[in-house]
Protein backbone atom coordinates (compact mmCIF):
# COMPACT_ATOMS: atom_id res chain seq x y z
CA UNK A 1 0.00 0.00 0.00
CA UNK A 2 1.41 3.31 -0.96
CA UNK A 3 2.07 6.23 1.64
CA UNK A 4 -1.25 8.17 -0.07
CA UNK A 5 -3.00 5.41 0.38
CA UNK A 6 -2.41 4.87 3.92
CA UNK A 7 -3.08 8.47 4.57
CA UNK A 8 -6.21 8.17 2.64
CA UNK A 9 -7.61 5.45 4.92
CA UNK A 10 -6.43 7.65 7.78
CA UNK A 11 -8.37 10.33 6.67
CA UNK A 12 -11.81 8.36 6.25
CA UNK A 13 -11.13 7.22 9.91
CA UNK A 14 -10.51 10.56 11.18
CA UNK A 15 -14.08 11.74 9.11
CA UNK A 16 -16.08 9.26 11.22
CA UNK A 17 -14.30 10.03 14.67
CA UNK A 18 -14.34 13.74 14.63
CA UNK A 19 -18.46 13.05 13.74
CA UNK A 20 -19.89 15.16 16.57
CA UNK A 21 -16.17 16.70 18.02
CA UNK A 22 -15.36 18.91 15.37
CA UNK A 23 -18.10 21.64 13.57
CA UNK A 24 -19.08 20.43 10.01
CA UNK A 25 -18.52 24.26 8.80
CA UNK A 26 -20.36 25.73 6.17
CA UNK A 27 -19.71 25.37 2.92
CA UNK A 28 -21.16 28.99 1.61
CA UNK A 29 -21.54 30.47 -2.22
CA UNK A 30 -20.27 34.66 -2.20
CA UNK A 31 -22.03 36.36 -4.36
CA UNK A 32 -19.63 39.50 -4.12
CA UNK A 33 -16.35 37.55 -4.74
CA UNK A 34 -18.32 35.49 -7.60
CA UNK A 35 -19.14 38.88 -9.11
CA UNK A 36 -15.81 40.75 -8.64
CA UNK A 37 -13.69 37.47 -10.29
CA UNK A 38 -15.87 35.65 -12.53
CA UNK A 39 -16.21 32.88 -11.08
CA UNK A 40 -18.45 31.03 -8.78
CA UNK A 41 -16.99 31.04 -5.35
CA UNK A 42 -17.74 29.23 -2.60
CA UNK A 43 -15.57 29.40 0.67
CA UNK A 44 -15.54 26.14 3.22
CA UNK A 45 -15.54 28.47 6.53
CA UNK A 46 -12.81 26.67 8.99
CA UNK A 47 -13.04 30.52 10.97
CA UNK A 48 -16.29 29.44 12.44
CA UNK A 49 -14.35 25.98 13.83
CA UNK A 50 -13.81 25.36 17.36
CA UNK A 51 -10.75 27.35 18.79
CA UNK A 52 -11.10 29.59 15.20
CA UNK A 53 -9.27 27.40 13.18
CA UNK A 54 -8.82 24.26 11.47
CA UNK A 55 -6.04 23.03 13.51
CA UNK A 56 -8.38 21.22 16.02
CA UNK A 57 -9.02 18.29 13.71
CA UNK A 58 -5.79 16.99 13.43
CA UNK A 59 -5.09 17.56 16.80
CA UNK A 60 -7.84 15.40 17.95
CA UNK A 61 -7.28 12.83 15.87
CA UNK A 62 -3.43 12.70 16.45
CA UNK A 63 -3.66 12.61 20.57
CA UNK A 64 -6.60 9.90 19.78
CA UNK A 65 -4.27 7.13 17.91
CA UNK A 66 -2.21 7.27 20.57
CA UNK A 67 -4.94 7.62 23.44
CA UNK A 68 -3.33 5.31 26.10
CA UNK A 69 0.02 7.21 26.15
CA UNK A 70 -1.41 10.58 26.00
CA UNK A 71 -3.37 9.92 29.15
CA UNK A 72 -0.83 8.20 30.92
CA UNK A 73 2.73 10.78 29.95
CA UNK A 74 0.65 13.67 28.37
CA UNK A 75 0.99 15.70 25.31
CA UNK A 76 3.11 18.52 24.29
CA UNK A 77 3.32 20.88 21.13
CA UNK A 78 5.04 23.91 19.92
CA UNK A 79 3.14 26.83 18.43
CA UNK A 80 2.61 30.57 18.83
CA UNK A 81 -0.76 30.52 17.53
CA UNK A 82 -3.96 28.36 15.97
CA UNK A 83 -2.31 24.63 16.52
CA UNK A 84 -1.64 25.69 20.93
CA UNK A 85 -5.62 26.27 20.94
CA UNK A 86 -6.06 23.47 18.58
CA UNK A 87 -4.17 21.21 20.97
CA UNK A 88 -5.07 22.30 24.29
CA UNK A 89 -8.97 22.36 23.14
CA UNK A 90 -8.23 18.76 21.99
CA UNK A 91 -6.28 17.64 24.97
CA UNK A 92 -9.48 19.38 27.40
CA UNK A 93 -11.91 16.96 25.73
CA UNK A 94 -9.74 13.58 25.75
CA UNK A 95 -9.17 14.27 29.63
CA UNK A 96 -5.23 14.33 28.96
CA UNK A 97 -2.39 16.76 30.08
CA UNK A 98 -1.26 19.23 27.79
CA UNK A 99 2.03 20.97 27.82
CA UNK A 100 2.59 24.44 25.41
CA UNK A 101 5.99 26.08 24.56
CA UNK A 102 5.14 29.06 22.99
CA UNK A 103 7.82 31.72 21.90
CA UNK A 104 9.11 34.46 24.37
CA UNK A 105 7.54 36.85 22.06
CA UNK A 106 4.12 35.33 21.83
CA UNK A 107 1.55 37.82 22.25
CA UNK A 108 -0.45 37.43 25.40
CA UNK A 109 -4.12 37.20 24.07
CA UNK A 110 -2.61 34.05 22.69
CA UNK A 111 -0.71 32.63 26.14
CA UNK A 112 -4.07 33.54 27.42
CA UNK A 113 -6.47 31.39 25.09
CA UNK A 114 -4.18 28.44 25.56
CA UNK A 115 -4.53 28.62 29.38
CA UNK A 116 -8.26 28.83 28.95
CA UNK A 117 -8.14 25.47 27.81
CA UNK A 118 -6.58 23.70 30.52
CA UNK A 119 -2.54 23.86 28.89
CA UNK A 120 0.33 24.55 31.13
CA UNK A 121 2.30 27.38 28.67
CA UNK A 122 5.86 27.49 29.12
CA UNK A 123 7.57 30.76 27.55
CA UNK A 124 10.83 29.33 25.75
CA UNK A 125 12.84 31.05 23.18
CA UNK A 126 12.04 34.27 21.29
CA UNK A 127 11.55 32.30 18.05
CA UNK A 128 9.55 29.12 17.13
CA UNK A 129 12.60 27.42 16.38
CA UNK A 130 14.02 27.69 19.68
CA UNK A 131 10.19 26.57 21.41
CA UNK A 132 10.37 23.85 19.19
CA UNK A 133 13.23 22.47 20.16
CA UNK A 134 12.14 22.69 23.81
CA UNK A 135 9.34 21.01 23.20
CA UNK A 136 10.96 17.75 21.68
CA UNK A 137 12.96 17.93 25.25
CA UNK A 138 10.37 17.63 26.88
CA UNK A 139 8.63 14.59 25.10
CA UNK A 140 12.31 12.71 25.66
CA UNK A 141 12.55 13.65 29.19
CA UNK A 142 8.81 12.70 30.45
CA UNK A 143 7.02 10.68 27.37
CA UNK A 144 4.78 13.01 26.37
CA UNK A 145 3.34 12.59 22.92
CA UNK A 146 4.48 15.25 20.73
CA UNK A 147 1.98 16.84 18.08
CA UNK A 148 3.58 18.29 15.44
CA UNK A 149 1.68 21.13 13.56
CA UNK A 150 1.78 19.39 9.90
CA UNK A 151 4.71 16.55 9.21
CA UNK A 152 2.56 13.85 10.51
CA UNK A 153 0.43 11.68 8.39
CA UNK A 154 -2.27 11.36 11.48
CA UNK A 155 -2.46 15.20 11.29
CA UNK A 156 -2.76 15.23 7.63
CA UNK A 157 -5.69 12.72 7.52
CA UNK A 158 -7.49 15.29 10.18
CA UNK A 159 -6.62 18.07 7.88
CA UNK A 160 -8.10 16.02 5.51
CA UNK A 161 -11.67 15.98 6.42
CA UNK A 162 -12.67 19.16 5.15
CA UNK A 163 -11.66 17.65 1.49
CA UNK A 164 -14.22 15.02 1.99
CA UNK A 165 -16.65 18.07 3.27
CA UNK A 166 -15.80 20.31 0.75
CA UNK A 167 -16.35 17.23 -1.64
CA UNK A 168 -19.93 16.14 -0.13
CA UNK A 169 -21.44 19.81 -0.55
CA UNK A 170 -20.00 20.23 -3.68
CA UNK A 171 -19.79 18.01 -6.31
CA UNK A 172 -18.81 20.06 -9.69
CA UNK A 173 -15.41 21.86 -8.41
CA UNK A 174 -13.24 23.32 -10.52
CA UNK A 175 -10.64 25.24 -8.12
CA UNK A 176 -9.99 24.18 -4.93
CA UNK A 177 -7.73 27.20 -3.04
CA UNK A 178 -5.78 26.24 0.25
CA UNK A 179 -3.56 28.29 2.43
CA UNK A 180 0.23 27.30 2.96
CA UNK A 181 1.87 27.23 5.98
CA UNK A 182 3.91 23.94 6.65
CA UNK A 183 1.49 22.12 4.05
CA UNK A 184 -0.30 20.09 6.10
CA UNK A 185 -3.64 21.29 5.32
CA UNK A 186 -3.51 21.43 1.88
CA UNK A 187 -1.96 18.14 1.52
CA UNK A 188 -4.61 16.63 2.88
CA UNK A 189 -7.42 18.79 1.37
CA UNK A 190 -6.06 17.90 -1.61
CA UNK A 191 -5.62 13.97 -0.91
CA UNK A 192 -9.69 13.93 -0.15
CA UNK A 193 -10.65 15.73 -3.28
CA UNK A 194 -8.88 14.13 -5.62
CA UNK A 195 -9.77 10.95 -3.87
CA UNK A 196 -13.31 11.66 -4.39
CA UNK A 197 -13.83 13.95 -7.25
CA UNK A 198 -11.37 12.96 -9.38
CA UNK A 199 -7.63 14.30 -10.62
CA UNK A 200 -9.32 16.80 -12.78
CA UNK A 201 -10.03 19.49 -9.76
CA UNK A 202 -7.16 21.75 -9.87
CA UNK A 203 -5.42 22.27 -5.85
CA UNK A 204 -3.59 25.70 -5.50
CA UNK A 205 -1.31 26.47 -2.62
CA UNK A 206 -1.56 30.27 -1.92
CA UNK A 207 0.98 31.87 0.40
CA UNK A 208 2.29 35.16 1.46
CA UNK A 209 5.45 36.50 -0.54
CA UNK A 210 6.63 37.23 2.78
CA UNK A 211 7.32 33.75 3.58
CA UNK A 212 7.34 31.74 -0.05
CA UNK A 213 8.98 28.27 1.41
CA UNK A 214 6.66 26.12 -0.94
CA UNK A 215 7.00 27.91 -4.28
CA UNK A 216 11.08 27.67 -3.51
CA UNK A 217 11.34 24.45 -2.33
CA UNK A 218 9.43 23.08 -5.35
CA UNK A 219 11.72 25.42 -7.77
CA UNK A 220 14.56 23.54 -5.98
CA UNK A 221 13.36 20.66 -6.39
CA UNK A 222 13.49 19.90 -2.47
CA UNK A 223 12.68 21.28 0.89
CA UNK A 224 14.66 24.55 1.83
CA UNK A 225 14.28 27.51 4.26
CA UNK A 226 13.40 30.85 3.42
CA UNK A 227 13.86 33.74 5.12
CA UNK A 228 10.39 34.83 6.60
CA UNK A 229 9.45 38.61 6.98
CA UNK A 230 6.50 40.00 8.74
CA UNK A 231 2.97 39.55 7.67
CA UNK A 232 -0.36 39.61 8.02
CA UNK A 233 -0.57 36.18 7.52
CA UNK A 234 1.31 35.16 10.68
CA UNK A 235 -0.52 32.28 10.81
CA UNK A 236 1.86 30.62 8.16
CA UNK A 237 4.93 32.11 8.51
CA UNK A 238 7.25 28.80 8.65
CA UNK A 239 10.51 28.88 7.38
CA UNK A 240 9.90 25.76 5.06
CA UNK A 241 7.49 22.75 4.90
CA UNK A 242 8.29 19.51 5.81
CA UNK A 243 9.78 16.40 3.98
CA UNK A 244 6.25 14.40 4.53
CA UNK A 245 4.15 17.60 2.89
CA UNK A 246 6.76 18.17 0.29
CA UNK A 247 6.17 14.65 -0.60
CA UNK A 248 2.31 14.87 -0.92
CA UNK A 249 2.16 18.22 -2.32
CA UNK A 250 4.80 17.86 -4.86
CA UNK A 251 2.19 14.59 -6.13
CA UNK A 252 -1.22 16.59 -5.44
CA UNK A 253 -0.56 19.91 -5.37
CA UNK A 254 -1.39 21.52 -9.27
CA UNK A 255 0.20 25.26 -8.45
CA UNK A 256 2.03 27.45 -5.75
CA UNK A 257 0.30 30.98 -5.90
CA UNK A 258 2.21 34.19 -4.41
CA UNK A 259 -0.05 37.13 -3.19
CA UNK A 260 1.35 40.64 -1.40
CA UNK A 261 0.36 42.06 1.78
CA UNK A 262 -1.96 44.66 -0.16
CA UNK A 263 -3.93 42.01 -1.43
CA UNK A 264 -4.36 39.79 1.92
CA UNK A 265 -5.27 43.40 3.87
CA UNK A 266 -8.01 43.91 1.00
CA UNK A 267 -9.30 40.03 1.17
CA UNK A 268 -9.40 40.40 5.07
CA UNK A 269 -11.37 43.80 4.81
CA UNK A 270 -13.54 42.91 1.80
CA UNK A 271 -14.07 39.87 4.40
CA UNK A 272 -15.61 41.91 7.04
CA UNK A 273 -17.58 44.32 4.98
CA UNK A 274 -19.09 41.85 2.39
CA UNK A 275 -19.26 38.66 3.78
CA UNK A 276 -19.72 39.75 7.23
CA UNK A 277 -16.33 37.25 8.30
CA UNK A 278 -13.63 37.78 10.75
CA UNK A 279 -10.96 36.13 8.95
CA UNK A 280 -7.06 36.13 9.84
CA UNK A 281 -4.50 36.96 7.45
CA UNK A 282 -3.54 33.69 6.61
CA UNK A 283 -7.03 32.52 6.43
CA UNK A 284 -8.03 35.70 4.24
CA UNK A 285 -5.12 33.82 1.33
CA UNK A 286 -7.12 32.57 -1.14
CA UNK A 287 -9.31 34.91 -1.50
CA UNK A 288 -6.60 37.25 -1.76
CA UNK A 289 -5.50 35.11 -4.98
CA UNK A 290 -8.98 35.53 -6.18
CA UNK A 291 -8.76 39.38 -5.89
CA UNK A 292 -5.59 38.84 -7.81
CA UNK A 293 -7.15 37.28 -11.15
CA UNK A 294 -5.45 34.06 -10.32
CA UNK A 295 -8.74 31.88 -10.95
CA UNK A 296 -10.32 32.16 -14.86
CA UNK A 297 -13.70 33.16 -15.26
CA UNK A 298 -16.34 30.77 -15.31
CA UNK A 299 -15.15 28.21 -13.08
CA UNK A 300 -16.51 26.86 -9.37
CA UNK A 301 -13.56 27.88 -7.10
CA UNK A 302 -13.72 26.57 -3.70
CA UNK A 303 -11.78 29.04 -0.98
CA UNK A 304 -10.72 27.61 1.88
CA UNK A 305 -10.52 30.02 5.10
CA UNK A 306 -8.37 28.44 7.42
CA UNK A 307 -8.85 31.09 10.51
CA UNK A 308 -10.57 33.64 12.11
CA UNK A 309 -8.18 34.09 14.87
CA UNK A 310 -7.37 37.70 14.47
CA UNK A 311 -5.50 40.33 16.45
CA UNK A 312 -7.86 43.15 16.60
CA UNK A 313 -5.58 45.90 16.31
CA UNK A 314 -4.75 44.47 13.12
CA UNK A 315 -7.96 44.44 12.24
CA UNK A 316 -8.18 48.04 13.39
CA UNK A 317 -5.46 48.81 10.55
CA UNK A 318 -6.67 46.34 8.00
CA UNK A 319 -10.36 48.53 8.29
CA UNK A 320 -8.53 51.99 7.79
CA UNK A 321 -6.32 50.87 5.32
CA UNK A 322 -9.52 49.09 3.41
CA UNK A 323 -11.52 52.44 4.03
CA UNK A 324 -8.28 54.95 2.24
CA UNK A 325 -7.69 52.86 -0.55
CA UNK A 326 -11.66 52.51 -1.22
CA UNK A 327 -11.61 56.61 -0.70
CA UNK A 328 -13.88 56.34 2.47
CA UNK A 329 -11.59 57.40 4.46
CA UNK A 330 -8.51 60.30 3.98
CA UNK A 331 -5.94 61.46 6.18
CA UNK A 332 -4.47 64.96 5.10
CA UNK A 333 -1.13 66.03 6.50
CA UNK A 334 -0.61 69.80 6.42
CA UNK A 335 1.03 72.89 7.83
CA UNK A 336 -1.41 75.88 9.46
CA UNK A 337 -0.45 78.93 10.41
CA UNK A 338 0.06 78.84 14.35
CA UNK A 339 -2.97 81.49 15.09
CA UNK A 340 -5.72 81.55 17.00
CA UNK A 341 -8.81 80.18 15.20
CA UNK A 342 -6.79 78.66 12.39
CA UNK A 343 -7.35 75.31 13.25
CA UNK A 344 -10.81 75.78 13.76
CA UNK A 345 -11.13 77.28 10.44
CA UNK A 346 -9.71 74.26 8.43
CA UNK A 347 -11.55 71.69 10.59
CA UNK A 348 -15.15 73.75 9.45
CA UNK A 349 -13.84 73.21 6.11
CA UNK A 350 -14.29 69.40 6.45
CA UNK A 351 -17.28 70.15 8.21
CA UNK A 352 -18.85 72.34 5.37
CA UNK A 353 -18.33 69.48 3.15
CA UNK A 354 -20.00 66.44 5.21
CA UNK A 355 -16.53 65.07 6.31
CA UNK A 356 -16.96 63.49 10.00
CA UNK A 357 -13.42 63.96 11.87
CA UNK A 358 -12.12 60.99 13.29
CA UNK A 359 -8.77 62.01 14.71
CA UNK A 360 -6.68 65.00 15.17
CA UNK A 361 -2.84 65.48 15.74
CA UNK A 362 -1.08 68.73 16.57
CA UNK A 363 2.25 69.62 16.71
CA UNK A 364 3.85 73.19 17.08
CA UNK A 365 7.53 71.48 18.07
CA UNK A 366 10.20 69.96 15.42
CA UNK A 367 12.99 70.44 12.98
CA UNK A 368 10.80 70.40 9.80
CA UNK A 369 8.10 72.76 11.32
CA UNK A 370 8.47 75.95 9.38
CA UNK A 371 8.28 78.92 11.97
CA UNK A 372 4.79 80.50 12.72
CA UNK A 373 3.00 77.16 11.92
CA UNK A 374 1.81 73.75 13.22
CA UNK A 375 1.81 70.25 11.69
CA UNK A 376 -1.21 69.32 11.62
CA UNK A 377 -2.74 65.59 10.33
CA UNK A 378 -6.37 65.00 10.06
CA UNK A 379 -8.25 61.92 9.42
CA UNK A 380 -11.57 62.05 8.27
CA UNK A 381 -14.42 60.02 6.68
CA UNK A 382 -15.35 61.22 3.04
CA UNK A 383 -18.73 61.32 2.00
CA UNK A 384 -17.73 60.57 -1.71
CA UNK A 385 -14.32 60.75 -3.49
CA UNK A 386 -14.32 63.92 -5.41
CA UNK A 387 -14.60 65.50 -1.90
CA UNK A 388 -11.20 65.26 -0.68
CA UNK A 389 -9.93 67.26 -3.94
CA UNK A 390 -12.56 70.09 -3.15
CA UNK A 391 -11.41 70.12 0.54
CA UNK A 392 -7.54 70.19 -0.27
CA UNK A 393 -8.09 73.01 -2.40
CA UNK A 394 -10.51 75.22 -0.19
CA UNK A 395 -7.97 74.58 2.60
CA UNK A 396 -4.69 75.57 0.30
CA UNK A 397 -6.72 79.06 -0.44
CA UNK A 398 -7.18 79.31 3.11
CA UNK A 399 -3.25 79.22 3.41
CA UNK A 400 -2.76 75.31 4.50
CA UNK A 401 0.99 74.11 3.18
CA UNK A 402 -0.79 70.65 2.23
CA UNK A 403 2.52 67.98 2.76
CA UNK A 404 0.45 64.31 1.26
CA UNK A 405 -3.22 63.35 1.02
CA UNK A 406 -4.21 59.94 1.15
Amino acid sequence: MSSLDKIWDLTKRANEVLEGVVHRTPLVHSHFFSKVSGSNVFMKLENLQKTGSFKVRGAYFKMLSELERCRRSGVVAASSGNHAQGVAYSASVLGVEATIVMPETTPPYKINATRSYGARVILHGSVYDEAYERAIEISRESGALFVHPFDDPYVIAGQGTIGIEIASGLRNVDYVLVPVGGGGLVSGIALAVKRILGKGVKVVAVEPKAAPKLYQSRAAGRPVAVPVEPSLADGVLAKSVGELTYKLTSELVDDVVLVDEDLIARAMFLLLERAKLLAEGAGALPLAAILGGYVERGKNVVAVVSGGNADLTTIYRVILKGLSAERRVAKLTLFLRDSPGTLQRALGILSKHKCNVLEVKHERAGVQIPVGYALVEVLFELPEESVLDAVTKELVSQGALVVSSQ
